[in-house]
């Protein structure tokens, strides 16, 4: 369903930039491209070299992935403490595994084109509401802020986010989600919400209130071509942008909100006591997470309760009622359907926020239920082995990219492959990504089935000779042997 424009909407567009990772299905891409090449021969010769690719990286990456979960083996919140025991490591022991797991979990983050979500980024996700009206806040009094800020200390990195000592939120692809709704709570919010910005604005008080802009919003007339040849930008629909008209209050509306497409809330531990130390590593993966309501991923929230805005709104409603009721009453000429409406006003507004409250905590459980069902992809174990893989079809993809150019268009250099891969990329799949083409060029020497000029331009083996250079694999070993069972 398309979402709704509202015509006097400024529009509020969130600017990224364009990722590394190939959106592409591997088994698409491989035929596509072998549709691509006109002799039949070498068209299976290509489908022969890609499988040995991918079998010659898994063989690469074993050994790696292998480490990681052995060591995770070890910090796994269920039954790591029961291993450690049995292993009878010493406190320092353990601290250095667990920074080597760290280091192993980072690289594989890395080479799966992960990326730490930065204190802007994080900033820029909040400065909206979508489906979560609630503040949610983490408490850090729960969790441990000696694992992370150990490791950031050994391996420094650029904008980390203020919570990195606690805990990391990487994430990985851009979406949009949408929602189709009357939204009659929200409604009310927004229009109060525009009767006092005009309160604040007569009384010049909005002054003392500076708003926080960032980079990564941009208003509709900044847009320029540009920014979309070089960024990935996707627009933010929100109510409260939304016309005032009857037909808008009265009728559904569909609002709009950009999504992380995965999100990797890793990593964290709960803080231990003064008898026992924690050593349970938490790692958690979700998918497709409005940025508006990604605080829905913090660990170990606090349970939501009224604002201190809301609150101040309560009492100041309820002693300025208190004030109206008391001064009509005390008129001589007092008017008893006007002591009513005062007083209905005032219980009225109370009620309101008692009850947008309880509809928003309603909301609020639902979200959190429908993210333990449909969100969460998996946990622990299960989401290092969706990670490995993701490296594994990242590096293939590349890999076999990269190759097929310098097959089809002949020799290139390293800048011009890689904008030869990103024209390719999106002609043929109408994706756009910024192709990793060093590291697809490192595997490709390291299989030792391209070569280097003088003049630093890349070129190919045939295809014969690639599948000669790699060899028969032990993949292919066992396929043959169990077709052979099998006759």
């Amino acid at each position: 369903m398309m979402a709704t424009k509202y015509k006097d909407m400024k529009k509020e567009v969130i600017r990224l930039e364009r990722e590394a990772v190939i959106p592409v299905l591997k088994p698409r891409l491989i035929m596509t491209l072998a549709n691509l090449i006109q002799e039949t021969s070498d068209r299976a010769d290509f489908l022969k070299l890609c499988k040995r690719v991918e079998y010659m990286i898994r063989a690469w990456y074993f050994l790696q992935f292998e480490d990681l979960m052995q060591l995770y083996a070890l910090f796994d919140p269920v039954y790591g403490a029961q291993k450690l025991e049995q292993q009878k490591f010493s406190s320092h022991e353990i601290d250095n595994l667990e920074q080597n797991f760290l280091n192993y979990m980072f690289k594989v983050l890395e080479k799966s084109n992960f990326k730490i979500a930065t204190n802007e980024e994080i900033a820029v996700a909040q400065a909206g509401q979508y489906l979560l009206n609630l503040p949610i806040s983490v408490d850090e009094s729960k969790l441990d802020n000696n694992l992370l800020k150990r490791y950031f200390k050994e391996h420094p990195q650029e904008s980390l986010p203020d919570f990195a000592d606690k805990y990391i939120i990487f994430r990985r692809g851009i979406g949009i989600d949408r929602t189709t709704d009357y939204f009659i709570m929200e409604k009310v919010d927004m229009i109060i919400a525009r009767i006092w910005a005009w309160v604040m604005r007569v009384t010049r008080l909005e002054k003392f209130f500076p708003k926080k802009t960032s980079s990564l919003l941009k208003k509709d007339d900044d847009i320029t071509d540009e920014d979309f040849q070089d960024d990935l930008c996707v627009e933010r629909i929100r109510i409260e942008k939304m016309e005032l008209s009857l037909h808008n209050l009265a009728s559904k509306i569909t609002i709009q909100e950009p999504t992380f497409d995965r999100i990797i809330v890793t990593i964290y531990r709960l803080a231990g006591s003064k008898t026992k130390k924690e050593r349970g590593i938490y790692v958690k993966h979700l998918k497709q997470i409005p940025m508006a309501d990604m605080e829905i991923v913090l660990p170990e929230k606090k349970n939501p309760s009224l604002t201190p805005m809301d609150w101040v709104k309560f009492l100041a409603t309820a002693v300025f009622g208190l004030a109206a009721a008391t001064g009509s009453i005390q008129t001589p000429q007092a008017d008893f359907w006007v002591i009513i409406a005062v007083v209905s006003t005032v219980v009225g507004y109370c009620a309101k926020i008692y009850f947008t409250f309880q509809a928003n905590m309603e909301t609020y459980q639902n979200l959190i239920t429908q993210f333990m069902y449909d969100k969460q992809l998996d946990s622990g174990k299960g989401t290092l082995l969706h990670l490995c893989d993701d490296v594994i079809q990242q590096e293939v993809k590349e890999v076999i990219i990269s190759f097929f150019i310098l097959m089809e268009q002949g020799k290139a250099t390293l800048k011009e492959l890689d904008q030869k891969c990103e024209a390719l990329l999106k002609e043929e799949f109408g994706e756009r990504c910024n192709f990793d083409v060093d590291d697809a060029v490192n595997k490709l020497e390291k299989l030792g089935i391209i070569s280097k000029d003088q003049i630093g331009r890349y070129y190919c083996a045939s295809l014969k000779r690639a599948n000669e250079i790699i060899g028969t694999t032990t993949e292919e070993l066992v396929l043959k042997a169990r077709q052979e069972e099998g006759t």
